[in-house]
């Protein structure tokens, strides 16, 4: 069962947050949610299976667990605050973190299927070209008496070869696609793309970004519920997927055991540096850790959102203009000896 996305969560929680802070308790404020008529039959279910929960004595945490549809950061954050009595403030800011968290997930997408949906198109108008203009040429030559030669002949065996072997050429498409869903949808997958992209730098820096922001929104929720840093590293493990950055907030936990302050732990294990390291060092000395940590959570999403942009930027016409040159040799390869043919005539 597939755990509930970014938005719902953030709605949810939010919610939540909204009720709690009202003075109305879990159960009458999901009966609320539940006979509320804008809420849909997936919400009203959800909040059916949450007040079965309650209703037989299990606290909000417990119940939200049962469902299968939150993930064990969400449950872990919430029986805390149920513990402690900051259960209003911990879903205040687990809907942020969430809201946070689709706010990167939308920025990745658009930075992955722009470039792909306009290479798939510059390749498709290129094979067009090559399958069903150079033939129409080649045709056209061969009324005139004569035969495609140089890049022009070049390009139309690279078409006929392509015609020839059509069901080579879908099977290894079929086979590239396969292998793209297998790098996006399973775990080992991932770790392979992910191998793969770490060759280059900015893919390094930007997923560095990501992994920052996170593990900042996470570890200023712990701390702004009370929780030590050590508890806040426990905590965020859960919801870094980069084991690079994992890697650190080992060595980061290690260092803290050992003794070390929390900003020099986290300037050592290489989680913070320069600025941010120097931020979270005042930050120790004046006791607003947890709001230095959101902001070097709203600077590190704003970076990572930036270098997606100027990537963006730099791919689309990019794109743009290596069609324009293909598609240009291709029909000046064709129309150069065509006009010399024709004039000779």
């Amino acid at each position: 069962m597939n755990t509930l996305d970014n938005n719902k969560l953030s709605y949810f929680c939010a919610q939540m947050a909204m009720i709690l802070k009202s003075g109305i308790s879990s159960i009458e404020g999901l009966y609320m949610l539940k006979n509320d008529k804008e809420s849909s039959e997936e919400e009203k279910k959800l909040y059916s299976d949450i007040l079965e929960g309650l209703e037989n004595g299990d606290y909000l945490a417990k119940s939200m667990e049962k469902t299968g549809l939150f993930p064990p950061y969400v449950v872990m954050m919430s029986k805390i605050g149920e513990e402690t009595g900051t259960l209003d403030n911990v879903m205040e800011s687990l809907s942020r973190h969430y809201a946070r968290e689709e706010e990167i997930r939308q920025s990745i997408r658009q930075a992955v299927t722009y470039p792909a949906v306009m290479a798939g198109m510059v390749l498709l108008v290129i094979f067009l070209l090559l399958i069903e203009v150079m033939p129409v040429f080649r045709q056209v030559f061969r009324q005139l008496g004569t035969e495609m030669t140089g890049v022009a002949g070049i390009l139309y065996g690279i078409g006929a070869l392509i015609r020839q072997y059509t069901a080579v050429f879908i099977i290894f498409i079929i086979a590239a696609i396969g292998f793209i869903l297998y790098c996006t949808r399973t775990e080992k997958g991932k770790d392979i793309g992910i191998s793969f992209l770490y060759k280059f730098r900015f893919f390094r820096d930007l997923r560095n970004d990501i992994s920052t922001s996170r593990f900042a929104s996470g570890v200023a929720l712990a701390l702004k519920s009370g929780f030590s840093a050590d508890f806040g590293l426990e905590m965020v493990t859960g919801i870094i997927e980069d084991s690079n950055f994992s890697e650190k907030i080992e060595v980061c936990r290690k260092s803290l055991s050992d003794g070390e302050r929390f900003d020099e732990a986290l300037r050592e294990s290489g989680i913070l540096s320069g600025v941010q390291a120097r931020m979270m060092t005042i930050a120790i000395r004046t006791g607003e850790s947890e709001a230095v940590m959101e902001r070097i959570s709203e600077i590190s999403q704003k970076r990572a959102e930036t270098s997606m942009n100027n990537a963006l930027a730099i791919i689309e016409p990019t794109l743009v203009v290596i069609l324009s040159v293909v598609v240009g040799i291709i029909l000046l390869s064709v129309m150069f000896p065509l006009l010399g043919v024709v004039s000779s005539i």
